[in-house]
């Protein structure tokens, strides 16, 4: 199987599709549609069994039911932008479930677009395809040093070319707003919401300031909240909440915001960040889909200001707070002191280099790739 295959998820759905149906969700670009139709035995172009609805011909097709019953496993691509989509998806699992399997796949939360009908609660396992990250495609400092700049997403790893990552950010983001977002939500503005994703690579890895946004965008606070968490259920940012823990006073309502394509940040700190972010994002949605675990990732950080960039809480426990450093292996502060307060099993501080240093039994300054190992991260 190939690295486009994605075994990571490849073989959770394929046990998935015995049971139920499969709904796979992830950005726009990640390598969906090529999983999807991995399943579709002696897949090529406009195959019967793949209907996508941006295509005409396709979307009436599903409209109509037409799709071929000889097929065993059906792929329906971008389904939820019909209004009805979940009626009609029920009715066809509900009629054929003993003789077909679905695969239903969108660039969109398909959890939050489920607009008229019935519950598809208890038809389907839901799969959330992430970037390529470290433990995919291979533990090594070339592996390593592509990811970061080249970011997750195929095309542009694979490519490794820095004018066609370029056009490619462009045109991703470009889609995304104009095709994406017009086709889901009823935006008059959507040249102030390019802007936004625009800027939002400048306040990754910071506290997300909805007002610093809402001045520069001229649009008020609550247009600025409702346009990031559209892009949030297109998966091209995510937030994520501070940790409460008893023994410091935590700013509670804080938020820190990281994007699906760490490549488009310039600063590198932020980008390590990020990336690291990500990666642990990965690892507790994998927990999540494919063995139902209840999981966070949330950040530290105390009305002082001291900070640990991210805590990975699994079933309401956290199991191990990590920091961000580039290149330094000088243990932060903040970290030590935090660590001194908060009860957490394990404490690393992860970097780019190859250096790494055992400071205690719950405490490491370690490469990210070692830590990759040491957390079994996927």
């Amino acid at each position: 199987m190939s690295i486009l295959h994605r075994p990571l998820y490849a073989e959770p759905i394929a046990r998935d599709l015995s049971k139920k149906m499969v709904f796979i969700g992830g950005p726009r670009q990640v390598g969906k549609t090529t999983l999807a139709t991995s399943f579709i035995r002696r897949y090529k172009d406009a195959h019967p069994a793949y209907l996508n609805w941006d295509n005409e011909m396709d979307r009436r097709k599903i409209q109509k039911g037409e799709w071929p019953k000889s097929e065993s496993l059906i792929v329906f691509d971008e389904v939820h932008k019909h209004k009805g989509w979940q009626g009609l998806i029920k009715g066809f699992y509900d009629t054929w479930k003993n003789t077909h399997k679905f695969i239903v796949t969108g660039s969109a939360r398909l959890d939050l677009y489920r607009k008229g009908g019935d519950s598809l609660l208890g038809r389907y396992h839901h799969h959330r395809i992430h970037p390529f990250s470290l433990p995919e495609v291979g533990i090594n400092n070339k592996n390593l040093e592509a990811l970061f700049q080249f970011g997750g997403f195929p095309e542009p790893f694979l490519s490794k070319d820095a004018v066609e990552l370029r056009r490619w950010h462009i045109q991703r983001v470009s889609k995304l707003v104009r095709q994406d977002l017009r086709d889901l939500e009823n935006i008059t503005h959507l040249e102030k919401v390019e802007l936004m994703a625009d800027a939002l690579p400048s306040r990754v890895g910071s506290l997300l300031s909805v007002k610093s946004l809402a001045e520069d965008l001229e649009v008020s606070d609550k247009t600025v909240k409702r346009w990031l968490q559209i892009m949030d259920n297109l998966y091209y940012c995510y937030s994520i909440s501070s940790f409460g823990a008893p023994k410091i006073k935590a700013t509670k309502k804080a938020k820190k915001l990281y994007l699906w394509d760490w490549s488009q940040i310039e600063d590198p700190g932020a980008k390590f960040e990020n990336m690291v972010a990500s990666h642990l994002l990965k690892l507790c949605h994998h927990w999540e889909d494919v063995w139902g675990f209840k999981t966070e990732l949330r950040f530290l950080r105390d009305d002082t200001g001291k900070e640990c960039d991210f805590v990975v809480i699994k079933n309401k426990k956290p199991l191990f707070a990590v920091e961000c450093k580039l290149n330094s292996t000088q243990l932060s502060p903040s970290l030590q002191y935090l660590r001194s307060k908060v009860k957490i099993d394990k404490w690393y501080q992860v970097h780019m280099g190859t250096e790494e240093l055992r400071l205690a039994p719950d405490l490491t300054v370690l490469p990210l790739a070692r830590f990759c190992e040491l957390e079994n991260l996927v």
